[in-house]
């Protein structure tokens, strides 16, 4: 099991939605397969929750020093300032 945070079956906006919709959209992309797959390329991003820098991985990850969730979809893959964040209350609800 991966650290990308997927329990979540909510289906939010497009692959170039913003925020929290674009989080729901890569968990649920596909049946969920996508969220833990592996970017082509890793991206080195900046934590919009607690500020640290970090790789991102996979399409969904979870920041290793908050557990903030983060997402990229496929078609904007290979930029770091697509990276979409879930917000602080993400998952709470659940």
């Amino acid at each position: 099991m991966c650290d990308c945070g997927s329990g979540s079956g909510l289906r939010g906006g497009g692959p170039y939605a913003t925020g929290k919709e674009l989080v729901e959209f890569v968990l649920a992309a596909h049946g969920g397969r996508v969220a833990c797959s592996p970017l082509p390329n890793a991206l080195q991003v900046r934590c919009q929750e607690c500020d640290k820098e970090f790789v991102l991985q996979t399409f969904v990850q979870g920041c290793p020093a908050c557990g903030g969730v983060h997402a990229v979809s496929p078609p904007r893959a290979n930029d770091p300032a697509a990276v979409q964040y879930a917000g602080a209350d993400f998952g709470a609800a659940a």
